[in-house]
């Protein structure tokens, strides 16, 4: 590499050393905050690394920066205790946002994750759910102002650049308007929300160059994520890595204003200052915690929550957060259990235990589906049952005696997926 290579940097984790992009409104110019030391920091304005690389700052006339699409902090900021940093990013979203205790809880520490969540490998997501008028925007541009380099977009915004800015600048996406009638696991956007949860899966697209040529490139997407939406997504999956907050089911508090004042903007850059000092000092002691784990929840959720409840030192809020993180959960599994997947699984499941040891028909398990369904005018066919049997839920099927069968084995298979969508005997069907 030229020894001379300028690279302009947002970010960068070396092995002793932190290096943060920071912008300063009143002047307008950059610089890079250089932590060496466990949070002693210096503002410079290039740094020559051992690969022989000069780390610069983005220019303060870059788009994004100066239109204030990404917000940055300005200098880093004695942050104080963890416990009173997230006491006052609550108290900041209490202020101007109505949330319940529970998720302006949850959204505070989802704040302080967003500063660290590159110590972690895997993240859940916030979501504010509920229709027009409910608050939504409201929140997300309150939560979002405090997180690690927020960049705000809309699900109407054109797809190619939210790859390009995460690509380039991390940080958190704060996402409204997300609703897409064709929300299904092929749609761009939620390709970069399955994607961005872990750690080390970018999205692969082709691009051109400038003489035309079409090169591949992998596209990092993994970060925080905020979310509004006014419908669940059609891809279940998709829909485990939230933590919701629905908008719109009880009346706003009085004392919310009803328009962001400017004092906010001041004040959300004086959090993000502290959490960036926050950084500085804490991110080389972050790990993940064990002892976070819920017992008895199921590994998707553990998986999505135990970077959130790292953060958390207190074993009674822990407890709290958990138990609620656990009722949520159950909520969102009731709700699976009414898919048609997990339906026709039912209905196999009633006809397993009816036949015994041997195979059930297709036109068995549709006979049940259709009565536990109740509907008669639109009863499921023979072959929809054997497609969903097949497709959605990977079972195999045959021909026997001119009908077609789910063969006995296939009932460990089923009974997976029984105890997934929490079906485990027929009492319980």
């Amino acid at each position: 590499m030229n020894s001379d290579a300028r690279t302009p940097t947002v970010s960068r984790v070396l092995p002793d050393t932190l290096v943060e992009l920071v912008y300063d409104p009143s002047a307008r110019t950059t610089g890079l905050a250089v932590s060496r030391f466990n949070g002693l920091w210096n503002i410079e304005q290039e740094l020559k690394i051992e690969t022989g690389e000069v780390l610069v700052p983005y220019s303060a006339r870059n788009n994004l920066i100066a239109n204030a699409c990404v917000l940055l902090p300005s200098r880093p900021e004695e942050y104080g205790l963890k416990k009173e940093l997230v006491g006052d990013i609550a108290t900041f979203l209490h202020r101007y946002v109505d949330l319940s205790p529970f998720f302006q809880r949850v959204a505070a520490y989802y704040v302080l994750l967003s500063w660290v969540h590159d110590a972690f490998d895997e993240l859940p997501y916030l979501r504010l759910r509920g229709d027009f008028g409910t608050g939504k925007t409201r929140a997300l541009l309150a939560i979002g102002s405090l997180c690690y380099r927020p960049f705000f977009a809309s699900g109407a915004s054109t797809v190619s650049p939210i790859f390009h800015i995460l690509d380039t600048f991390g940080g958190t996406l704060v996402l409204d308007e997300a609703d897409m009638s064709y929300s299904d696991a092929k749609t761009e956007l939620v390709k970069i929300l399955n994607n961005g949860t872990m750690k080390g899966i970018p999205v692969l697209r082709t691009i051109q160059n400038r003489h035309k040529e079409l090169n591949p490139h992998a596209f990092k997407v993994f970060g925080p994520k905020i979310v509004a939406s006014r419908e669940l997504f059609q891809d279940r999956a998709l829909e485990s890595r939230f933590i919701t907050e629905e908008t719109g089911t009880r009346s706003l508090r009085p004392d919310v204003p009803i328009h962001l004042p400017k004092e906010a903007r001041t004040e959300a850059l004086a959090l993000r200052n502290r959490l960036l000092h926050f950084r500085l000092c804490e991110y080389f002691s972050i790990t993940t915690d064990a002892t976070a784990l819920m017992k008895h929840a199921e590994p998707r959720l553990n998986q999505m929550a135990l970077s959130l409840l790292s953060l958390v030192d207190d074993p009674t809020i822990r407890a709290e957060l958990q138990g609620q993180l656990l009722a949520a959960h159950e909520d969102f599994i009731a709700a699976r259990r009414e898919t048609p997947e997990a339906l026709v699984c039912a209905a196999a499941v009633v006809a397993f235990e009816r036949a015994g040891s041997g195979p059930v028909s297709v036109r068995d398990v549709a006979e049940r589906f259709n009565a536990a369904s109740g509907a008669e005018d639109a009863a499921a066919s023979h072959r929809w049952i054997g497609e969903m049997l097949r497709s959605r839920l990977g079972l195999k099927t045959r021909k026997s005696n001119g009908v077609y069968v789910v063969p006995a084995s296939e009932r460990a298979k089923l009974d997976a997926l029984a105890h997934r969508f929490a079906i485990h005997t027929l009492s319980e069907t």
